[in-house]
């Protein structure tokens, strides 16, 4: 009489395993990422726009307005300019950090590294690539094989073009770019289709040189145009690359500025239109802090670094100025102002759950390469949104973080006496 009910146990447990087995193989898909810059177009050309294979993207997970430029009138204000633009994303900070405030890119703090070291640095075998319209991106901005950057190389490199004056003429109505731009994609198709890098950045320059030329015009909503069926290709081969491989595929796109209200030609400032951008992904589930707040172009890189599962260090993880749009958060948006004899934190929450310890050292020894050390002054709940302290007599500059299990952000405070 007991052997149905022993056969019954074996069948049981064999369909457990079975569905367990289901279960990891389907979570056992590799994760790939696609960032694409798309250089100097105002969220509201974009919006009203024709852009049917954006919104295609768009269909599959989000737009929204984003910012750049640091936080106005702050220590980490930043100027509204091409290449600061790149290495807010690509770093996860703001130029007071990175340091690189223009195009000339003289001396970058290297101390904050790119998402592409964070990822070699811990998953030596992942391949990264660069599809780029601007040598200087890969060269000078991600530090390529140079010793400030711990030797890191680009696995793939698909840039310089600009440098060909042969197979691309610089013409006075500046379409190489486009054409260059479209070689780049052709370039991105390809090697997505045939390699699959895990992580990819994507820079297209021709909308800024429109705007530039032409402001807001036809000319500029032409460059969108091309803009969309460009990102309809990379689209098309990320989808193949989801159908036939056991891959997950992540794509953000976004810009690096907008442009001034008056002409649509000029940026660099801190006017409303310089400073407000968008970003759009084909990602889901995104997080309190999304849902509530425009988010920055800083927040990229911890987002990246959560779909690809990067441990980033302690120590660098903590200097980042973004925050992730995805996954657990408690919160954003810190700030210290002086009232008298204290300073006075504030910050925004996400739960009422947990406390928020306050940290606190009068060095910046990170941005020589160096660890600062770190006094724990409080700790308070985190719904309490503020956070107030006594300055020492001897305290002129302060790095502070704001350190809870889910995530921690950072600022600085220096003393009015300092110039």
């Amino acid at each position: 009489m007991k052997k149905p009910i022993y056969i019954a146990k074996i069948i049981w447990l064999l369909i457990t395993c079975i569905s367990i087995s289901n279960g990891l193989f389907a979570q056992a898909k590799t994760r790939k990422v696609v960032f694409v810059i798309a250089d100097g177009i105002p969220a509201d050309l974009l919006e009203k726009a024709s852009k049917p294979n954006l919104d295609k993207i768009i269909a599959a997970g989000f737009y929204k307005r984003a910012f750049v430029g640091g936080i106005k009138g702050s220590y980490n204000q930043t100027p509204t300019v091409s290449a600061p633009g790149y290495n807010n994303l690509i770093t996860g900070t703001w130029a007071n950090k990175h340091q690189v405030i223009n195009n000339d890119i003289k001396d970058p703090n290297y101390n904050y590294w790119s998402i592409f070291r964070y990822l070699k640095n811990q998953y030596p075998q992942k391949k990264t690539a660069i599809f780029s319209t601007w040598l200087d991106n890969r060269t000078k901005l991600v530090g390529d094989g140079l010793q400030a950057t711990g030797g890191f190389k680009v696995d793939l490199a698909f840039d310089g073009y600009e440098l060909d004056t042969l197979r691309f003429p610089h013409d006075k109505g500046s379409i190489y770019t486009h054409l260059i731009d479209d070689y780049v994609v052709a370039k991105a198709d390809s090697c997505i289709r045939a390699n699959a890098p895990d992580l990819s950045w994507i820079y297209l320059e021709h909308t800024d040189d429109m705007g530039h030329r032409y402001g807001d015009s036809p000319q500029m909503e032409q460059a969108i145009g091309y803009l969309d069926q460009e990102m309809g290709k990379i689209w098309d081969a990320i989808q193949y690359r989801e159908k036939n491989f056991k891959e997950e595929w992540f794509i953000i796109i976004t810009t690096d500025h907008g442009r001034d209200a008056a002409t649509g030609k000029n940026h660099g400032g801190q006017s409303e239109r310089e400073r407000t951008t968008w970003m759009l992904s084909n990602l889901k589930n995104t997080n309190a802090y999304f849902e509530a707040n425009n988010p920055a172009i800083v927040d990229i890189l911890p987002t990246i670094a959560r779909f690809q599962k990067i441990d980033l260090p302690k120590l660098n993880q903590e200097e980042l100025d973004g925050v992730a749009i995805t996954g657990p958060v408690a919160i954003s948006q810190p700030r210290v102002v002086q009232q008298g004899d204290s300073l006075i934190l504030h910050w925004k929450s996400y739960t009422k759950k947990g406390k928020v310890a306050i940290l606190l050292t009068s060095t910046n020894e990170f941005k020589k390469g160096l660890a600062d050390s770190y006094q724990n002054i409080g700790s308070i709940a985190i719904g309490q949104e503020r956070f107030a302290f006594k300055i020492e007599p001897t305290l002129s500059f302060a790095k502070i973080i704001l350190r809870t299990k889910m995530n921690s952000v950072n600022t600085q405070w220096k003393s009015p006496s300092i110039k």
